[in-house]
C-alpha cells in the first residue's frame, strides 16, 4: 500500500485549504407570520412599517401572510404587496376559518430559524421585533409578549379576560399568562413541537405553554387600531375561551361529579332522617309533601343533565378528533393542515 510521507501530507493539506472558498456570513432567517380578515388598506400601511425594521436588521425574514377568508380587497392587496417585495408570501384559505387556524397554517407554512407572528391591524407594534429577536439569542425558546392595558378604563373585554385567565389557571394544570397576545417570537424548535401537535380545537396560548420551553415574557402598551373594529366578537371569544376550558382541563366532569356527590350525600341524611321516624314509632308524623318531592326531583334532574352536557361536549370534542379533518385548507396551493 503506497504511504504519504507527513511532511508531504501537511503540504497537500494546506494547499487544499487555500482553494476553499471564504464561508459566507450566516444571517439566521426570520419568518413573520401575520394572519388577516378584512384587512384591505390596513395591511400596506403595516406592511410598510414591518418592512421599516426588517430592512435595518441583519437578518433574512419572509413575510407570510394568511388570508382567512378575506369578503373584502383584501386578496388583492396582498397580491399588490407580493409584486413590490418578493419576501411576501400570501396564503389564500378557502374559507374563513379562525384566526388560530390561519395561524397555524403560517406556522405550517414557516422554515425559518424563529418564527414570529402577529395581527396586521397595527396593535402589535413592529419596532418590538429587535428586542423579540435579542431575547432569543439570549437562550429563549419563546419571547411571549403581555399586553399591559392596566392604565386603560375598566372594559367589559378586559373585565372577561381577567376573568377568564383566573378561571383556567385554577382549573387547569398548565399555567397561562394573563393578558398574553398572540405577538410572540418561537424557536424553530418550539414551532416544530407545536406542529406535532394536531388537535382540531387549537387554542395556542395554551399550547405555547404547554410545550414547556424556556420563555421570557416582554410587557408591551397596545397601540389603536389603525382602522375599522376588532374581528374578535363576543362569539367568537366565547368559542375560544370554551375551546380553552375543554382542551385543557377536565374539571366540568369533576364538578358534575362533585353535585352528584353531594346529592348522595342529601339523600343518605333524608333517609336517616325519615328512618328515625320509623324507629322512634312516630310515622304519623310523617306527611307526604309534594313540593319538597318535586324539589328533590328538580334538583337531581337538573344537576344530571348538567352532567350529561359536560360529557356531550367532551364526546363532540373527541367526533371531530377522530374525524381527522384538516385545521384549515389552502385554495391558491400548498399543503392542508
Amino acid at each position: 500500500m503506497p504511504r504519504v510521507r507527513y511532511g508531504h501530507f501537511l503540504r497537500m493539506v494546506k494547499s487544499l485549504d487555500e482553494q476553499k472558498p471564504m464561508p459566507r456570513k450566516f444571517k439566521p432567517s426570520v419568518d413573520i407570520v401575520i394572519p388577516v380578515y378584512n384587512e384591505a388598506g390596513v395591511v400596506e400601511q403595516t406592511f410598510a412599517g414591518l418592512r421599516a425594521v426588517a430592512d435595518s436588521l441583519s437578518y433574512e425574514f419572509t413575510f407570510y401572510y394568511v388570508n382567512d377568508g378575506s369578503q373584502d380587497g383584501t386578496s388583492d392587496s396582498l397580491a399588490a404587496l407580493a409584486k413590490t417585495d418578493h419576501r411576501v408570501r400570501a396564503i389564500e384559505l378557502s374559507r374563513n376559518f379562525g384566526h388560530q387556524a390561519a395561524l397555524t397554517a403560517g406556522l405550517d407554512a414557516s422554515s425559518g430559524d424563529i418564527v414570529i407572528t402577529m395581527d396586521a391591524d397595527g396593535q402589535h407594534p413592529p419596532e418590538m421585533i429587535p428586542q423579540l429577536l435579542d431575547l432569543v439569542r439570549q437562550g429563549y425558546d419563546i419571547v411571549q409578549t403581555q399586553r399591559l392595558d392596566d392604565a386603560q378604563p375598566t372594559s367589559f373585554k378586559k373585565w372577561t379576560s381577567g376573568l377568564f385567565y383566573r378561571l383556567i389557571n385554577l382549573i387547569s394544570g398548565t399555567h397561562m399568562i394573563p393578558g398574553a397576545a398572540d405577538f410572540r417570537a418561537l424557536t424553530r424548535q418550539a414551532v416544530d413541537a407545536l406542529k406535532a401537535m394536531p388537535e382540531y380545537h387549537r387554542f395556542l396560548r395554551g399550547m405555547i405553554s404547554w410545550i414547556g420551553f424556556r420563555i421570557v415574557i416582554l410587557p408591551y402598551q397596545p397601540v389603536e387600531r389603525i382602522s375599522g373594529r376588532s374581528k374578535y366578537t363576543l362569539g367568537k371569544m366565547t368559542r375560544l375561551a370554551l375551546d380553552a376550558i375543554f382542551s385543557f382541563s377536565l374539571a366540568p366532569l369533576y364538578i358534575g361529579l362533585s353535585m352528584g356527590a353531594v346529592l348522595l350525600f342529601l339523600a343518605l341524611l333524608e333517609m336517616i332522617y325519615v328512618l328515625s321516624f320509623w324507629v322512634t314509632g312516630r310515622t304519623s308524623n310523617l306527611a307526604p309533601g309534594w313540593s319538597s318531592l318535586m324539589f328533590v326531583i328538580l334538583i337531581v334532574g337538573g344537576m344530571l343533565m348538567v352532567l350529561l352536557g359536560f360529557i356531550g361536549v367532551y364526546v363532540g370534542y373527541i367526533f371531530q378528533e377522530v374525524k381527522r379533518r384538516p385545521v384549515y385548507v389552502i385554495k391558491n396551493g400548498g399543503k392542508n393542515g
